[in-house]
C-alpha cells in the first residue's frame, strides 16, 4: 500500500465494511490517512483504471501499469483535496487521461500487442480460420483507434467501452459537454468508415 505521513485515523464508522462503504466515506477515510480505505477506493476503481490506460497507450501493459500505479500514487496524495464535485470514479479516470497523456507526450509509437482487443471479439467458431478473422479484426480496430487523434480516441474508449455519460466524459476529460459529441461522432464515423467492410 502507498504510505505517507498522515496520521493514523480510522474509518469514521467502527465496524463498518469497507466493500460497504460510499465513495464518499472511503474519500474522507483516505483523505485523513485511512490506507484501509483507500485500498477499497483501488480495489473498486483500479481495474477500470489500468483498462482504460492500456487502451489509450496502445495495449503496451508496462506503460499501462506505469500509467495506473502514477495516478493511484497522485490521487493518493490529493484525495485530501478531492472536493466531490464530480464522481470519484470521474476524478481517477481523469488522472489517468492526464498520466496517459504526459506518457503520450514523452513516447513514439511502439507496436501493438495483438490481444489488446480480443476481449471484444466473441469465438464464434473453435477452428483456425475464425480465429484469423478475428485476430484480423481486432488488429483493424486497434489500428483505427490508434489513428484516432487523442481526444477521438479517449472519448470513443471512455464512451464506448467504459460506458461513461457525456458529462463525465466532459468532466474526465476537462472538455465542454459539446466537444465530448464532437469527438465521439468524427471518432465513430471515423471507425465505421474504416471498419466497414467487416460488417
Amino acid at each position: 500500500m502507498i504510505t505517507g505521513n498522515r496520521a493514523d485515523v480510522s474509518f469514521p464508522e467502527p465496524g463498518l465494511d469497507y466493500a460497504e462503504a460510499t465513495d464518499a466515506a472511503l474519500v474522507r477515510a483516505a483523505g485523513v490517512g485511512d490506507d484501509a480505505a483507500f485500498a477499497e477506493i483501488v480495489r473498486r476503481y483500479g481495474p477500470g483504471m489500468h483498462r482504460y490506460a492500456l487502451r489509450l497507450v496502445g495495449g503496451r501493459d508496462a506503460d499501462a501499469a506505469e500509467v495506473t500505479q502514477d495516478a493511484l500514487v497522485s490521487a493518493w496524495k490529493s484525495v485530501g483535496s478531492f472536493t466531490g464535485q464530480s464522481a470519484l470514479r470521474t476524478w481517477l479516470f481523469r488522472i489517468v487521461h492526464r498520466r496517459a497523456a504526459d506518457l503520450h507526450r514523452r513516447r513514439t509509437a511502439v507496436p501493438i500487442d495483438d490481444q489488446l482487443l480480443s476481449h471484444l471479439v466473441p469465438s464464434l467458431q473453435e477452428n483456425a480460420l475464425q480465429n484469423v478473422l478475428d485476430e484480423e479484426l481486432v488488429q483493424a480496430l486497434q489500428d483505427c483507434l490508434d489513428e484516432l487523434p487523442w481526444n477521438q480516441r479517449a472519448v470513443w474508449l471512455l464512451r464506448e467501452l467504459e460506458h461513461m455519460s457525456y458529462d463525465e466524459i466532459a468532466t474526465t476529460l476537462a472538455i465542454p459537454v459539446g466537444s465530448v459529441r464532437g469527438h465521439l461522432h468524427r471518432g465513430r464515423r471515423t471507425i465505421a468508415e474504416r471498419m466497414a467492410r467487416w460488417r
